[in-house]
């Protein structure tokens, strides 16, 4: 285990714009093909479906007994921490939608599919289609400046490649962006869900559109309609913002240390396959618990380099992987998971920095000091 501090945050200085690797075209690319097939012949591509239909089943019998003692409490305040249990459970069916999505349960395509629409869209309310297109932005494209929609300009400012047009309550507020982040995640369900509908009503071709539309009305009619049948209306609600606030933090908490705070790559960047996608990743460290707790999303390097690759295995290729990226020279970064939150913080304070005001170097503040 490797334990380096990320590429993108020298030392508590503010880092404008990681310079990124050189494309070494033909080399890297080689030698991708080499442990490509070095990994297939280790089986390593194989699917692991009773694993993954034990670890289903784990979860509908928990998600059962959860709201067997919801029935169990009726009409109480104690309901709040069945809110909370049931965001922990849809947050690991969201884990469980991923792996699908990505082709790693079954051999057959359309399974995967159905099955990852079925877990995102009726069990989790989160459109397969929305979150297919977002996602696949994403691997394609790591940490690339106007093209990975995770780093896109919003609320929180990932990057200081495009000049920020905030106003001064957004300026001062990017300066400690990082120590809001676990705070607005606490709203990130929100924005799943709404930007789910909003992409299904959207002008364009939409695959399933109604389909997924009535999966949407399906689970939050019947979401909805029991709490406020059960519980009181202040009770209910109260239900729902706890339920989808841990929702957006677990979720949020899980994805955040994989690239926030790694090498930011030019739009025209023209960096390998296989250094793009592991200097732009950052593995967690940790045991069987760990992979668990982040549905894998802990072993974010190989995940990137193999995204169909089971969730059992990542582990196992890990050690494959980062001998190859030893030889090559390629940074393989990897840390704790509380390490990892600390660069996050640290990163998007200094790039809230910058943005806010752009004549300031904290690099110059630091010799000053």
């Amino acid at each position: 285990m490797t334990n380096q501090p990320s590429p993108s945050v020298p030392a508590l200085t503010m880092p404008p714009r990681p310079t990124p690797p050189r494309a070494r075209i033909n080399k890297v690319t080689s030698s991708y093909a080499d442990l490509l097939k070095s990994v297939r012949e280790a089986g390593l591509l194989r699917r692991c479906r009773r694993y993954y239909l034990l670890l289903l089943t784990i979860l509908a019998v928990v998600g059962t007994g959860i709201w067997v003692v919801f029935f169990i409490l009726g009409d109480s305040w104690l309901q709040l921490a069945v809110a909370g249990a049931s965001g922990v459970v849809f947050t690991q069916f969201a884990f469980l939608g991923h792996e699908a999505a990505h082709q790693q349960m079954f051999a057959s395509r359309s399974a995967n599919e159905w099955t990852a629409r079925l877990i995102a869209t009726l069990v989790v309310g989160m459109s397969f289609a929305y979150w297919t297109d977002k996602h696949s932005r994403h691997h394609a494209r790591p940490n690339m400046v106007n093209h990975d929609p995770d780093i896109a300009q919003g609320v929180v400012i990932f990057h200081n490649e495009v000049p920020s047009s905030r106003g001064r309550l957004g300026r001062a507020l990017g300066k400690h962006q990082g120590y809001l982040l676990f705070p607005l995640l606490l709203f990130l369900g929100w924005t799943l869900h709404i930007d789910s509908l909003k992409y299904l009503l959207r002008r364009g071709p939409v695959k399933y559109r109604w389909l997924e539309i009535a999966l949407l009305g399906l689970h939050f009619g019947a979401y909805v309609g029991l709490l406020f049948l059960v519980l009181s209306p202040a009770i209910a609600v109260t239900f729902i913002v706890v339920q989808v606030a841990v929702f957006g933090l677990y979720m949020g908490g899980s994805f955040a240390p994989n690239h926030k705070g790694m090498p930011i790559l030019s739009e025209n960047s023209r960096v390998d396959f296989l250094t793009r996608q592991v200097v732009t990743s950052r593995n967690i460290a940790g045991g069987r618990f760990v992979t668990l707790l982040m549905g894998g999303l802990n072993h974010q390097i190989e995940h990137h380099l193999f995204p169909d690759m089971p969730r059992p295995h990542l582990r196992e290729v890990r050690q494959l992987v980062k001998a190859h990226c030893d030889a090559e020279g390629i940074a393989y970064t990897e840390t704790g998971l509380l390490h990892s939150y600390a660069i996050v913080v640290r990163y998007l304070n200094t790039v809230g920095l910058a943005a806010a005001d752009p004549f300031t170097c904290p690099v110059a503040g630091e010799y000053r000091r």
